[in-house]
């Protein structure tokens, strides 16, 4: 008889109710028959610290960190990876063997991942890219393109400055463009990617002119509700390769689900199914 403990993880936010990750996991956990749990907790900011030094002792291998905590975690954990300390935020959290927290960001590898395994002939060196937004979505973005080699990126957010400040931070690869400006820079982008919330449920509408949209180019909308938002909509009648958000968040969790569980899961239909149940 096996006396091991029971691997505990899950995902801290505040809110929580709203997370996909809970079904996305279990539904790992259950098909691959690993004796695991997986629990969304609504944490206050005050009280990160205690809970992050607690959970370990209740068993708990990890936990993904969502927004508003995602640069406090950094703060807080013993040990940080490149992409992280780049991105300058934490979205997965390893608790060692030796008491120590690690602290990485998979949101970067889980965008690069989505556009390969759903616009498999994403040449991220053919032309330059255009993003619009500047927050947090948008760092995870630009360093993963960065590093995937695109030669150039057009970056747009409704406060200039925001994009502004990630271009002296990201470097001359970056070109600030106005938000009035933005449906200008999809003329030449063979990639266009939305980190902004606009055109989510709940949030106002993508006001941007899309009508430069070229044939062929990429586009990614990080909004997965609706899963098909109006620039993805708009993006298919230009005849352009429309990806929607949704992949991004299951793939981001695939190397968290490893670290904790020591098995790889794939991201097949049955895990899309599963997140959006």
């Amino acid at each position: 008889m096996s006396h091991e403990k029971i691997p505990l993880a899950g995902v801290i936010g505040s809110p929580i109710a709203h997370s996909k990750s809970p079904q996305l996991h279990r539904h790992w956990l259950k098909t691959l028959g690993i004796p695991g749990y997986y629990i969304p907790m609504d944490v206050a900011s005050d009280d990160l610290g205690n809970v992050l030094q607690t959970l370990p002792k209740m068993g708990f291998v990890g936990v993904n960190i969502t927004v508003p905590h995602k640069e406090r975690a950094l703060e807080l954990a013993d040990l940080v990876t490149d992409r992280a300390t780049l991105i300058g935020a934490a979205n997965t959290l390893i608790f060692r063997k030796d008491g120590k927290i690690h602290a990485d960001n998979t949101d970067g590898y889980g965008f690069i991942q989505n556009l390969h395994q759903n616009a498999p002939d994403w040449a991220p060196k053919s032309g330059p890219a255009a993003v619009l937004g500047a927050g947090g979505a948008a760092r995870a973005v630009l360093a993963s393109l960065l590093d995937a080699g695109v030669p150039e990126i057009m970056i747009a957010n409704r406060t200039r400055v925001r994009a502004e400040a990630l271009q002296s931070e990201f470097g001359t690869r970056l070109t600030v463009v106005d938000w009035v400006q933005a449906g200008n820079m999809l003329e030449e982008a063979t990639t266009v990617v939305n980190t902004t919330s606009l055109g989510m449920i709940g949030q106002p509408p993508l006001r941007i002119p899309l009508d430069g949209l070229q044939k062929g180019t990429v586009v990614n909308d990080l909004v997965y509700a609706p899963l098909k938002t109006s620039l993805l909509l708009e993006a298919e009648r230009a005849g352009c390769i429309a990806v929607d958000g949704l992949g991004m968040l299951l793939h981001q969790a695939v190397p968290a689900f490893e670290r904790w569980f020591g098995t790889r899961p794939s991201v097949d239909s049955a895990t899309r199914a599963a997140a959006l149940r």
